[in-house]
C-alpha cells in the first residue's frame, strides 16, 4: 500500500476529506525542478472533524466509491 502525505483542503462532504498532495519533479530537458499537485477524494470513516490546512497521512485501499480509493491514517503532529 502507498502512503502520501498531505494537507486538507476541503471538509465540506460528509465522511470525505479532499487532501492535495505536492511532489516535485524534474524536468527532463532543463533538469529544473517543479512542484506537482494532485487532490485526493480520501475516505474519512468516523467521520472524525478535521481543519483545513492540517497535514495527514493517507494510504491506498481497494476502491470504496467511484473516486475514493484512499483512506485516512493519522494526522501529523508538528
Amino acid at each position: 500500500m502507498r502512503e502520501l502525505k498531505g494537507e486538507i483542503t476541503s471538509t465540506k462532504r460528509e465522511k470525505t476529506i479532499t487532501v492535495t498532495v505536492h511532489r516535485y519533479v524534474n524536468h527532463p530537458k532543463y533538469l529544473k525542478k517543479y512542484r506537482l499537485s494532485k487532490k485526493y477524494n480520501v475516505d474519512n470513516p468516523e467521520n472524525k472533524e478535521f481543519e483545513i490546512g492540517e497535514t495527514v497521512t493517507i494510504y491506498e485501499t481497494s476502491p470504496i466509491s467511484k473516486t475514493k480509493k484512499w483512506t485516512i491514517v493519522k494526522p501529523e503532529i508538528k
